[in-house]
């Protein structure tokens, strides 16, 4: 199994492009989450339309197994077990190791009578500020880098003490001006800018399981 160095090395020969323009601000990114995990924080992510299914990608790449399988520690496997004999040893054995994350997307009742009752651009932004805790991560993503939903979660963050990671396109934005650190996809075009963006979380997810699972 590849370790952090050589998964991000794998990266950067099939992405030398994406690479070239963000792999800094990539490694950065690792940097903070792995930071955010080792601490027993969390990570949450936001975005809309197409950004809203990577929101929800990266969360599924993070709660289960990705590139590796993530096996439960014996000792809990042997715990379940004894708490319920053979089928909580089954149990144990099919349970995948996690990294805390939370897509902002979800939560369809909440965010729909909180947009009829109050705000609909602060949806992400009261999930934000209920879930958020100082030392956790928020991934924001936005092609344009300027949604207005979006950036009310990354001012809540602010206040919250959460570390924030933009995925925009190459302009700069409002997102890039607020964020710890922002990853621009070479390109405007929001298509283009989503197509980037998959190898980018991909590989971020990878070194993370890496380093807490493989290391």
């Amino acid at each position: 199994m590849l370790n952090v160095n050589e998964t991000y090395a794998q990266f950067k020969t099939e992405n030398p492009e994406l690479e070239a323009f963000c792999g800094k601000e990539v490694l950065e990114a690792y940097e903070i989450c792995r930071n955010c995990y080792a601490e027993g924080g969390k990570l949450m992510t936001c975005g809309n339309g197409g950004s809203a299914a990577d929101a929800e990608h990266i969360v599924g790449e993070l709660m289960k197994g990705f590139v590796l399988q993530r096996p439960l520690p014996k000792n809990e496997i042997d715990k379940l077990e004894e708490l319920f004999g053979s089928e909580g040893k089954e149990l144990g054995e099919k349970l995948q190791g996690s990294m805390a994350a939370i897509s902002l997307t979800g939560g369809l009742s909440l965010t729909t009578a909180f947009a009829n009752d109050v705000a609909p651009e602060n949806g992400f932004a009261q999930q934000l500020y209920g879930y958020g805790n100082s030392g956790d991560v928020l991934i924001a993503l936005s092609t344009s880098g300027n949604s207005k939903n979006v950036i009310q979660a990354v001012r809540v963050a602010k206040l919250k003490g959460v570390k924030t990671i933009a995925i925009t396109g190459e302009k700069d934005s409002k997102l890039s001006d607020l964020c710890d650190v922002t990853i621009k996809m070479p390109s405007c075009k929001t298509y283009r800018v989503q197509e980037y963006t998959l190898p980018v979380y991909h590989v971020l997810c990878a070194m993370l399981e890496a380093y807490f699972f493989n290391e």
